[in-house]
């Protein structure tokens, strides 16, 4: 899902000569992502994203250094205006960032861009960049040595050691005015009756805040190694202040107090992990997005943890490990945690590395110094990082090295390839491998491909499509992206506005007036319906609808199809056939038919349905779709669908399934069912192969897990231990993250991150390997199981012309008789396993391939049920199965007496030399010489088949 491409590159960042032991020691962000600090010993500097460059930067006098400490650790204010940097003896900075507007820097240089006459812009180059100058506000002093700070809308939190103690204090105001949001100075020890969630001792101070956005939880880490889920609530007070007295005081001081509330998430010595893993956790991340907290331990592990969810059956704690096991306890303490912004990947920073991690716990990215020791190599984040953030669209991260040598602490900018289905997830943006650049997208073209194409690693079928550098330099990043049914359109959206290409013309299509691009944004996604693109915006003015845009038409207000207007943000669209579903922030459902006219493509509204009570966060439904039963598609009306369609939602990473059930008022109300939690992407195959039709899909981090005949879930009894919960059909387990499914070809396609980096080059180099696996076996296993011998067969027949179909099979075979290693034989599935290949012309093939490539100790297990090879050999023989029977000798050489073989082998040969097969004859040949080495035995064969004697 994110991969790193190409190369990092390095920021040239100064440093002040005057002070020995300057270096650069924090970065970070602004909530924004247009600006991020870069914080020396004795600088604040402030550089924009995109382009990197530097646009203020103050340096501290020595006096100032010797009066309030070197700098420690930067942080911005929420809305961006101010950054307060604290130091190493507990002061604090206070800085303002105000901007230039008669100051516009690198202009030169812009005008010369815009003239064409030095170089083009690149992706996010084209917009103005406003100057901007840093002042200092003041300096504050606090008592308790300060521990941790967190910059707050209208105060600022922060954390002290003695006493060990959460305070609070309001933004320092100018001279003369009135913050309204004043709430006071607050100080809130470490006790039992302010924290009583807070399992504490007399040196539990608050080592880590983390804070996301107002009115959310946020997370802390104590010093003791635990991990707390927290958040702060203002209750009224039971007696407000006297009415003479309320002039002294602020309006909102005296009517309010604060409580914080919490639990535990997280402790070493509660939480569930093998000795020696366990340990002090240091470091901690929250993704909203998908409910999950990570926490990072001083030994290096990470683990993801739910948050609590009432009385509800909680998430088992999901413990991230390296893939590699000698590599587990070589990457040091976690550093630095930051999810992306869709909270689909997780960047760690180790002390001697650092990874990219999906929400399900699979290692995207990654590198531990072990690995990369080299001195000719200059990328020192592969040997560590200190502190990370992604960029707008987490198309780059952002690291800071983490080096004992000061010139080693550079920042470096890794640029990342995504899967489209981290914006939006369709059917089609799943049915083909579809990656987003920071300047491009990349198709997998493997399905239009030749079989066995498909399944070499060597086959480089990837497509790579440039957008158009006028639309990507002032509307980076892209959004959005999605790809038609038929794999020949594709659309995207950046920061305003949308464009589309043909892979027919090869030419993108675009607004020839700016001011319509920049009129509104796409919220909610795009999606293809034959050549007409339906897009969910928000206008300039605040209000949603629903555009259809022509691929045969220029892109302009004028020519937009159709419109629809909706009250509430779109969250997201799905297309069923010819049904657009629209599901609102309201938590509404709509459908609507695409219906194409004489003269124009239109939407017929067909109703609505309220999910409240249902789906209790809207804005975290990141895809759904619809499964028609057959009777309503063939007989019932479209717009009655809904009344009748079995819907699934993935909500955060919780898949749920929705049965409708009618009440006695012939009132719809909905069965909720959940299939599967921490879910990354899912998607429906509609029509689907055999039983693979109606089929829902879901990836974990770990395997692909197929719900076969989703439509008739519902329907069916559920475990009587968690009667809300359905287990998947059939688990396809993955060494590599699944892009694509090949349904008409029986394979997953994948990608996998290669590192490149050899001695002779200071850099590493980044690419993506593709990589497949066949998933017919997994269906196949399931069905016989079952004793369905029938449905399997008829469910391989639909592969029988795929060139790789018999090594599907002898894969099948395979899995079982390792499987059933201890299985008593009543409970073995291998009869129905031969019962099943006996079907096909290649089960001798099967079964002696397989037979040679297992161990000699389950040959009989198998030729028990098989039957004797004997007999297969010479019905191969009979069959003019050359092959297949000189495969057979190889085995019977192992379990007979070597006169049986060299009749068997006189008749092969006999046979070969009959036929003319001369490459049997000859590798016959070469094996009876191998079994003797005085070659008698090949002297023996070849005059029984009627070869004149050789003298020697």
């Amino acid at each position: 899902m994110y991969f790193a491409t190409n190369s990092a590159r390095v920021l040239a960042v100064p440093i002040n000569a005057e002070i020995e032991t300057d270096y650069i020691i924090g970065i970070g962000i602004n909530s924004r992502r247009s600006h991020f600090v870069v914080l020396t010993s004795s600088e604040i500097s402030v550089w924009k994203v995109r382009p990197p460059v530097l646009l203020a930067s103050l340096r501290r006098t020595q006096i100032s250094l010797d009066e309030h400490g070197l700098n420690l650790a930067a942080s911005w204010s929420p809305d961006g205006s101010k950054i307060v940097v604290q130091t190493t003896t507990s002061h604090i900075i206070l800085l303002n960032l105000y901007q230039t507007p008669d100051f516009q820097p690198f202009s030169k240089f812009r005008s010369l861009m815009i003239r064409g006459h030095t170089f083009l812009p690149g992706p996010g180059e084209g917009i103005t960049i406003d100057g901007l100058y840093l002042q200092l506000h003041g300096v504050i002093n606090t008592d308790g040595d300060l521990i941790w700070l967190s910059p707050r809308a209208s105060f600022l939190l922060f954390s002290t050691r003695n006493p060990a103690a959460v305070q609070r204090m309001p933004w320092p105001q100018d001279e003369g005015t009135v913050d309204q949001n004043w709430l006071g100075h607050e100080t809130w020890s470490l006790e039992s009756q302010n924290f009583p969630w807070i399992d504490s001792t007399e040196d539990t101070t608050l080592y880590r805040i983390h804070f996301i956005k107002s009115n959310a939880p946020e997370g802390w880490v104590s010093s003791d190694g635990k991990a707390y889920l927290t958040q702060n609530i203002q209750q009224s007070s039971l007696s407000g202040p006297k009415e003479e007295e309320s002039s002294d005081e602020s309006p909102t001081r005296g009517g309010t107090e604060d409580t914080w509330t919490g639990v535990c998430i997280y402790s070493p010595t509660k939480t569930e992990k093998p000795e020696p893993y366990s340990s002090r956790a240091v470091e901690i991340a929250l993704n909203p997005r998908f409910s999950i907290a990570a926490v990072g331990t001083e030994s290096g592990d990470i683990v993801y943890l739910s948050f609590p969810a009432g009385i509800e059956a909680q998430v088992p704690p999901k413990w991230i490990e390296i893939p590699e096991i000698s590599l587990r306890k070589a990457c040091g303490r976690v550093n630095t945690f930051e999810w992306t912004s869709d909270g689909y990947a997780l960047a760690v920073g180790w002390e001697y590395g650092w990874a990219v991690i999906s929400v399900g716990g699979r290692f995207l990215s990654w590198a531990i110094a072990e690995n990369y020791s080299h001195p000719q190599l200059k990328d020192y984040f592969m040997r560590g990082v200190s502190h990370l953030f992604w960029g707008p669209g987490n198309f780059d991260l952002f690291l800071l090295s983490n080096s004992d040598e000061p010139n080693q602490r550079q920042v470096f900018i890794l640029p990342f390839a995504k899967s489209s289905f981290t914006a939006q997830q369709t059917p089609e943006n799943t049915r083909y491998a579809f990656l987003m650049m920071e300047d491009r997208v990349l198709v997998y073209r493997g399905a239009d491909q030749p079989d066995m194409s498909v399944i070499n690693p060597e086959s480089d079928v990837w497509q790579h499509i440039k957008t158009p550098i006028d639309y990507i330099s002032n509307n980076w990043p892209l959004r959005y992206s999605t790809i038609s049914n038929d794999g020949r359109l594709i659309a995207v959206a950046g920061r305003r506005g949308l464009i589309h290409y043909s892979m027919s013309s090869g030419r993108w299509k675009q607004f020839e007036d700016p001011s319509h691009e920049q009129a509104f944004f796409v919220r909610g996604g795009l999606i293809w319906f034959h050549h007409v693109l339906i897009a969910a915006v928000e206008m300039a003015n605040k209000t949603y609808q629903v555009h259809l845009y022509s691929r045969d038409h220029e892109l302009s207000p004028k020519t937009i199809l159709f419109t629809e207007a909706l009250v509430s943000p779109i969250v997201t669209l799905s297309l069923v056939d010819n049904s657009l579903l629209v599901y609102t922030a309201s938590n509404e459902l709509y459908h609507y038919l695409v219906i194409p006219t004489s003269d124009s493509v239109v939407l017929h509204s067909c109703g609505s349905i309220s999910f409240e009570g249902v789906v209790a966060a809207p804005n975290l439904v990141r895809g759904m779709s619809w499964m028609i039963p057959l009777s309503q598609k063939n007989f019932g009306d479209a717009a009655d669908d809904m009344t009748c369609a079995t819907i699934t939602l993935l909500i955060g990473g919780q898949l749920v399934l929705l049965t409708p059930r009618k009440n006695s008022t012939r009132d719809v109300k909905y069965d909720l069912k959940i299939l599967a939690d921490r879910i990354e992407f899912c998607w429906i195959h509609l029509r689907g192969v055999g039983a693979l039709e109606n089929s829902l899909w879901g990836f974990d981090g770990e395997a692909v897990r197929v719900w076969l005949d989703a439509l008739t879930i519902g329907t069916t009894s559920t475990q009587p231990e968690a009667p809300n919960v359905i287990v998947e059909n059939v688990r396809l387990p993955l060494e590599f993250y699944p892009l694509s499914v090949l349904m008409d070809k029986g394979i997953i396609i994948g990608a996998e991150q290669e590192i490149v980096s050899r001695a002779s080059l200071p850099v590493a180099v980044f690419r993506l390997s593709t990589l497949s696996q066949l998933f017919i076996h997994h269906v196949l296993l399931y069905h016989l199981q079952k004793k369905q011998v029938q449905e399997a067969v008829q469910f391989a027949a639909n592969y029988q012309a795929l060139v790789f179909f018999s090594h599907s099979l002898e894969v099948l075979l395979h899995t079982v008789l390792e499987d059933e290693d201890e299985t008593e034989e009543s409970q073995s599935v291998l009869p129905e396993v031969v019962e099943f290949l006996d079907h096909f012309d290649v089960s001798m093939e099967v079964v002696v391939s397989c037979a040679r490539k297992t161990e000699m100790t389950r040959w009989d297990r198998l030729f028990k049920v098989v039957g004797d090879p004997k007999a297969l050999f010479e019905a191969s023989m009979r069959d003019t199965r050359l092959p297949t029977a000189a495969s057979y000798l190889l085995v019977l050489h192992n379990i007979q007496q070597l006169e049986e073989t060299i009749e068997d082998a006189v008749k092969l040969l006999s046979k070969a030399i009959e036929k003319k097969s001369w490459d049997i004859a000859k590798d016959l040949m070469r094996f009876l010489r191998s079994i003797d080495e005085d070659g008698a035995v090949l002297k023996d064969v070849l005059r029984r088949a009627g070869f004149p004697e050789i003298d020697n």
